[in-house]
């Protein structure tokens, strides 16, 4: 911002000047560019100040010690209430979760007292899976009802959506290639 001295309607004048901001003028359209094509700094004396003052450089007040620090107690305030409400939040939540797991534990009591022992868990039946190495799986299957004519399998086989129908070749190739879903004929 530059100061000078003006002579405006037969009065000498002191008017403020701004430089263009090249980065503002990038994002301008352009009618609005079109009121800049010969002026490098506008002064507040341009007739066309007010249409083209979004796109100058024009440095803010700077503010106040009182204004900076009324904006950091209020950040501070905010920051304070926003923890106490996660905190409540997290406290309720916790609350729920306790009251729901001895619910359960006395409705399981309430069960065996009236049937004479405690109902049952479901658990993994374990005779079903194989053991190779380290790893313990199982093959699992998804049949689309009918007689099976092959399967789609992926990686180690152990996963197979078996179908009545065979896909033809274009089908097959694109399981293949984009989904890596081999085909298998039974």
């Amino acid at each position: 911002m530059t100061e000078r001295d003006c002579l405006r309607n037969g009065e000498w004048k002191k008017v403020n000047y701004y430089p263009v901001s090249i980065e503002k003028l990038q994002r301008a359209s352009m009618r609005e560019a079109a009121y800049l094509i010969a002026p490098v700094n506008i002064g507040e004396d341009y007739e066309y100040f007010d249409k083209v003052k979004h796109l100058l450089d024009i440095p803010e007040k700077p503010k106040s010690i009182e204004e900076l620090s009324q904006e950091l107690n209020e950040k501070i305030d905010k920051l304070i209430e926003d923890t106490k409400r996660k905190f409540y939040g997290c406290k309720i939540h916790t609350e729920s979760r306790y009251e729901r797991a001895f619910d359960k534990i006395f409705d399981d009591f309430e069960y065996a007292k009236e049937h004479g022992q405690f109902p049952l868990k479901f658990t993994l039946d374990y005779s079903k899976l194989t053991a190779t190495g380290s790893n313990i799986t199982s093959n699992f299957e998804i049949k689309s009802g009918g007689e099976e004519v092959g399967y789609y399998t992926t990686g180690n086989g152990y996963l197979r959506f078996l179908m009545d129908k065979k896909p033809n070749f274009i089908v097959r190739f694109c399981m293949n290639k984009l989904l890596n879903f081999r085909w298998v004929d039974k």
